[in-house]
């Protein structure tokens, strides 16, 4: 199981969103049965659009709500311009990151797919999975790659670059929590055959469902893990 209760011990996950609404797309039930667990839960939203942008103060009005919906117990925004991470430095990405993950200090993180086909994921993966060395980050005990709609699908179909889910989790419970929560990003969900509408998340969701024997589930690629 992705989420594990200790004896006398929660959980810290963070979930490194290369762009708002990637969290909700990829991880949102599980966000939530953490949540409803007792775990904290941290959100590392990488990306924003530049003020100038008509639709700036929506989106931070939409990141607010979000974060309230989530309750999570801390959020944090490296504010990088969206489309335009490629323009960065590794060095750069990996201390911003770095600076985040030890302040939280997650023993479970959730991270994008190494082969979703924008560029912004592939290059936040690349640094953020640079910043869970073990001599470096002992807390982390857990990373996971998360399964994004309009992204991971998108992918070559190569066994390189190809999603393959090897945990599951049931999010029956709380699928229409999720749907609620990503109806708050209103540009980021449009009518089916859109890749984020209702219909293909509610699809994705009871695919994954129907493989691990639930109603509803997500799926993740187990990266590491340390018992």
């Amino acid at each position: 199981m992705v989420y594990e209760k200790k004896t006398n011990m929660k959980n810290k996950v963070l979930i490194v969103a290369v762009h708002p609404d990637d969290e909700t797309l990829g991880c949102g039930g599980t966000l939530l049965k953490h949540k409803a667990n007792g775990d904290e839960i941290h959100w590392l939203i990488c990306t924003t659009i530049d003020k100038s942008h008509n639709y700036y103060e929506t989106r931070e009005k939409e990141i607010e709500e979000v974060g309230k919906l989530y309750n999570f117990n801390s959020v944090h925004n490296l504010r990088l311009k969206t489309m335009q991470v490629d323009e960065y430095s590794m060095s750069e990405l990996v201390g911003k990151i770095s600076k985040v993950i030890n302040e939280v200090q997650p023993n479970i993180i959730y991270l994008p797919f190494k082969g979703d086909v924008h560029s912004d994921h592939r290059k936040i993966f690349e640094a953020s999975y640079s910043c869970t060395k073990s001599f470096r980050y002992p807390f982390i005990k857990k990373i996971y790659m998360i399964e994004t709609l309009s992204e991971t699908e998108f992918a070559p179909s190569t066994k390189e670059d190809s999603f393959i889910p090897n945990v599951f989790v049931d999010i029956s419970e709380y699928f229409e929590k999720k749907i609620e929560i990503m109806k708050v990003f209103e540009s980021e969900i449009a009518d089916h055959p859109f890749p984020r509408s209702e219909r293909n998340l509610r699809a994705i969701a009871t695919f994954r469902g129907a493989t691990c024997g639930c109603e509803y589930a997500e799926s993740f690629m187990l990266l590491k893990e340390i018992l």
